[in-house]
């Protein structure tokens, strides 16, 4: 018995002449790709934010079912990261079983506990993955997305390649704790204030807007303490545009123990990219914008114990930074 699922957390959605589904995060239709392709560099091939918006992270789907078992057919890629993560299969919110998806074609098979039963899928946070079909053995009704609608913006420490899994990215987790509709625009070494990610945001409605900024910037060197400000207000002043009211939080970077202090190509430190987003931020003067400190979400120790490079967590870090974002997110009364 086949049902047609309700996914949540992308912008597009492509079928192509047989079937498999891309969720794209951005929507590529009628975008130039050139704008954000430069092959100057033979290190780092084209396309690397349009690759990464193909990738699901967040996307995932719910039902009701009484079913005895549920298949799904996915195929995998590497791609750019050169692994693809595990698709997460949540009964009543908790993880009931992880499966790694490989290379290629292939059918996913899971057995359900006796029903009537709430599922939700998570697809992979990491690789390319695209979707053909879901099938159950019994009952099945796919539920639309429930809760208030959230949109975090970041780099790779917001797409969470290194999570355990889909549900467990810190992203994932937040919205979970708090049963927010989450749309998780985080984008592995491609947060760099693209006018056409300002865009998404402003023309998705939401009720909670968070945006991490910094870490790429300082690593691609993309702006320099002249730009950087300006360019912070401008994407912000995007945004505004589709959520005069809407609460955003703006984070800084994170710790990087063994980077700090290191001027870039551009001569700009972490601190220094701290105090131009903070500058950025604040010359709006609005009153509907909190921002965070990135060192204060993890200490030093923590970061020199959790990360598994110089700029990403592990795994456990990623839960760490959700316990102490989550009290920090919230929704105005």
């Amino acid at each position: 018995m086949g049902t047609e699922p309700l996914w949540t957390g992308y912008r597009f959605r492509e079928v192509d002449a047989d079937g498999w589904t891309t969720f794209w995060r951005l929507d590529p239709r009628e975008q130039p790709f050139e704008l954000t392709d430069w092959t100057g560099n033979p290190e780092r091939p084209g396309h690397r934010l349009w690759a990464r918006a193909a990738t699901p992270a967040g996307v995932r789907a719910r039902w009701q079912t009484s079913a005895t078992s549920v298949t799904l057919e996915i195929r995998g890629a590497g791609g750019l990261d050169g692994i693809v993560a595990p698709v997460d299969f949540l009964i009543g919110g908790v993880l009931h079983q992880r499966c790694e998806v490989q290379a290629g074609e292939q059918r996913i098979r899971v057995e359900l506990p006796p029903g009537p039963v709430e599922l939700e899928i998570w697809l992979p946070q990491a690789g390319a993955a695209e979707v053909r079909e879901v099938a159950f053995e019994g009952e099945a009704v796919p539920q639309p997305p429930a809760g208030p609608r959230w949109i975090t913006y970041g780099s790779s420490i917001s797409q969470c390649t290194g999570a355990y899994g889909p549900s467990e990215t810190w992203p994932a987790l937040v919205a979970r704790q708090h049963q927010w509709d989450l749309v998780m625009l985080g984008f592995a070494g491609e947060c760099h204030l693209d006018p056409i990610a300002a865009r998404t945001i402003r023309d998705t409605p939401a009720r909670l807007i968070s945006l991490c900024l910094g870490i790429n910037i300082y690593g691609g060197e993309t702006y320099s303490g002249r730009t950087l400000p300006g360019q912070v207000e401008a994407f912000l002043s995007t945004v505004r545009e589709g959520h005069p009211h809407t609460p955003i939080v703006v984070i800084t970077p994170l710790p990087a123990p063994n980077l700090e202090g290191k001027p870039n190509g551009l001569g700009l430190t972490l601190d220094d990219i701290r105090a131009c987003v903070e500058l950025g931020a604040r010359t709006r003067q609005d009153p509907d914008l909190q921002l965070i400190d990135g060192r204060t979400v993890l200490s030093t120790e923590e970061a020199q114990t959790l990360y598994a490079d110089d700029v990403h967590p592990g795994p456990d870090g990623y839960r760490l930074i959700a316990d102490r974002l989550a009290p920090l997110l919230t929704l105005p009364l």
